[in-house]
């Protein structure tokens, strides 16, 4: 994981469990009705995994995906020269590709005119290319696509990983998600939907997933990959399975280009088929990561989905409220999350998320990291255009 808590997979999971935001006056939002984010550390920019010889055609977006796959690869202990290239695939999730990238080439062509249009502008803007380099880094020659489904693009690349070792068509599937969206276009359009907080006088407090109080998300960024594998290749090399991708379930609402059904119908199906694919009944369920991104009705539909599919109400954290809203990364990132809390049996808590600011009757993990013992847990995924995506990771070295 690269996020706003900083360069690995220690630094986000001690702040995620430490319930400290990330949210902080952003200098290149200066003058906007929004001007704060959180932006990954300045220091975190993916070139120590790119080499000055490639990152000249890599956006900012793409050389993080590669820092994040190189370092999942490592974990995963894989030696990319020694693995059958061709048994490989790539799946990596972007919602909007570099949007801040089109905007400054915009103004180029604009104010200087044509000539001053980069040639590598297109191949650094798409939102495949994370997937095309990260591919082209590791030597990954099996299929190599990227999911575009706005905030659940991160889930969806894994469920799509997590089929592509079940249909037979790769041995190794290295998935996730990325996006790097903190720019004045993509932050004036989401404030111009009213989609962000504006709690300026209260910028650490701004994302409050689930809160009465709360009045939309907070811009983030960030990157995060897995490595998928059957239980029984990665038993045979001896390889550490820290949890286990039991089941998953996607599914649309068909309701409202960018506003959940207020049941939360679409997502319940999500769910249901999740456990269903895991072999698994609601009550099996010990530990949910939720979506809640501080919104009025995202965070009120999958509340109201959560209590009435899970009513033996198992705990449920929210990570925006420290990370912000990732948008295309949120789902791998918070998969990763729920993976460690699965391995290490521990739900962290909701930032900015009080006794007396909750709205809705789950049992929310607040004020500090709860220990417990996780065997089954879910984490949601919800995108613009009706995207639901319910994963199901399970303890486990095989299953």
């Amino acid at each position: 994981m690269i996020t706003p808590a900083g360069d690995g997979v220690e630094a986000t999971w001690n702040r995620v469990c430490e319930g400290l935001p990330t949210a902080t006056p952003d200098p290149a939002l200066a003058g906007l009705p929004v001007d704060f984010s959180c932006r990954l550390p300045a220091d975190v920019d993916g070139n120590r995994a790119v080499g000055r010889r490639d990152a000249w055609r890599m956006s900012r977006v793409t050389k993080v995906a590669v820092a994040a796959a190189r370092d999942a690869v490592g974990d995963a202990g894989h030696d990319p020269e020694t693995w059958e290239s061709r048994r490989v695939a790539v799946v990596m999730g972007c919602g909007v590709g570099d949007l801040g990238l089109w905007a400054d080439q915009t103004h180029r062509l604009r104010d200087k005119g044509p000539g001053s249009v980069s040639p590598t502008s297109m191949p650094r803007a798409l939102a495949n290319m994370p997937a095309g380099e990260v591919a082209l880094a590791l030597g990954a020659r099996g299929p190599s696509m990227a999911a575009v489904t706005a905030c659940a693009s991160g889930a969806t690349a894994l469920a799509t990983a997590r089929r592509l070792l079940q249909l037979g068509l790769c041995d190794i599937a290295v998935a996730g998600g990325v996006e790097m969206a903190i720019a004045p276009l993509p932050v004036t359009a989401f404030h111009q939907m009213g989609a962000l907080s504006v709690r300026r006088d209260d910028v650490a407090g701004a994302s409050r997933p689930f809160a009465a109080t709360r009045d939309g998300f907070v811009m983030g960024e960030g990157a995060a990959v897995l490595v998928l594998e059957r239980a029984e290749d990665a038993a045979a090399r001896g390889g550490r399975a820290r949890a286990v991708l039991a089941g998953s379930g996607e599914t649309t609402d068909a309701h409202h280009p960018t506003t959940p059904h207020p049941d939360g119908l679409g997502s319940e199906d999500a769910l249901r088929l999740a456990l269903e694919d895991a072999g698994l009944a609601p009550g099996d369920v010990d530990h949910v990561n939720a979506h809640a991104t501080s919104t009025p009705a995202g965070d009120a539909a999958e509340a109201t989905m959560i209590a009435r599919v899970l009513s033996h109400a198992p705990s449920v954290t929210a990570v925006k409220g420290v990370l912000g809203h990732t948008l295309g990364a949120a789902g791998a990132i918070e998969a990763a999350l729920t993976v460690l809390s699965v391995e290490r049996g521990i739900a962290p808590p909701i930032a900015n998320l009080t006794d007396d600011t909750v709205e809705f009757d789950l049992d929310y993990v607040t004020k500090a990291s709860r220990t417990q013992r996780i065997r089954t847990a879910v984490t949601n995924s919800f995108g613009f255009g009706g995207h639901n995506v319910v994963l199901v990771l399970t303890s486990g070295a095989t299953r």
